[in-house]
């Protein structure tokens, strides 16, 4: 997953936009894009959706229900399991026991509905609470279904009484970069994707491509888009250049024709083991995204 393009339940246009946008994923948000009394509207339409478009495009298409503790998380998920979405993002984790509950929600709603078992994945928001930033280490072994890991700052903002969470110069805070690296640690821990969270000035470009270059430096495999135009920039920046392939590879083969010791030289530079790891990990990155070696 490198990007990921959040889409208004509520909105039928907007939804059919997205198809063609090109973004790994999309995700039709029924929380805080829709208003609380468009909640049944939006499921309806997600649904719809889903149905007519779910296996007509090459994005998976991902729902963002309501919270665990909102009381619309069931209805969330009775109206949307039976269409088979591809997963489920979980807003307000406060721990891999949320996501555990949430699993057994799904086994039940899957069962039901004739979708098979463990079918639809699980991408929690882990650190839109003070607690859930604290939790991030539990998310380690919490459900087979779990398949990333992505953090947001504006509920943490609120649950803390944090005015903003950038200063003066658009840098995050102490507390949220605190909250970004948690989440790439929580990732590497359950060895699950990190995505990077949403940047909301869609017209400036630079910045948001600054923004993609640090978080895919930091070890993000993707990031959250707002609007179409954000998708191009995240492939882009997620996506391995053929120079990068082509390094890992040769790393790759110089450890296997070794017979894999722990150190290897090429061109007159030493490559230990952690170098094999991270050049093995980009080029899973790159047949994901469809790049051969």
């Amino acid at each position: 997953m490198r990007s990921l393009l959040f889409v208004p339940g509520d909105s039928e246009k907007k939804l059919e936009k997205a198809i063609g946008a090109d973004a790994d994923v999309v995700i039709v948000d029924l929380e805080d894009s829709v208003a609380p009394q468009n909640k049944t509207l939006a499921r309806d339409i997600a649904a719809r959706f889903i149905t007519e478009h779910g296996h007509q495009t090459s994005s998976a298409i991902y729902v963002r229900i309501n919270g665990l503790s909102t009381g619309l998380a069931d209805d969330d998920l009775a109206a949307l399991v039976p269409v088979k979405p591809d997963g489920i993002m979980l807003p307000k984790s406060n721990s891999g026991q949320d996501v555990q509950q949430l699993s057994a929600k799904l086994r039940v709603h899957e069962a039901e509905s004739g979708v098979p078992d463990g079918a639809i994945k699980i991408l929690p928001i882990i650190t839109e609470t003070a607690a859930g930033v604290l939790a991030a280490a539990s998310y380690a072994k919490a459900s087979a279904r779990l398949v990333g890991v992505t953090w947001g700052a504006e509920d943490l903002s609120a649950a803390i009484g944090a005015r903003t969470a950038r200063d003066e110069n658009g840098r995050y805070t102490d507390v949220f970069r605190f909250a970004r690296t948690m989440t790439i640690l929580a990732a590497g821990a359950a060895e699950v994707a990190a995505i990077d969270t949403v940047f909301p000035d869609f017209r400036d470009v630079t910045g948001f491509a600054a923004e993609c270059a640090e978080a895919e430096r930091d070890g993000f495999t993707g990031k959250m888009a707002i609007h179409p135009a954000q998708v191009p920039v995240i492939n882009a920046a997620f996506t391995p250049s053929t120079e990068a392939v082509k390094h890992s590879l040769a790393i790759v083969q110089a450890f296997e024709a070794a017979g894999n010791p722990g150190v290897v030289g090429i061109g007159g530079k030493m490559y230990d083991r952690p170098h094999l790891k991270l050049a093995e990990r980009l080029l899973a990155r790159a047949r994901a995204a469809g790049i051969s070696a």
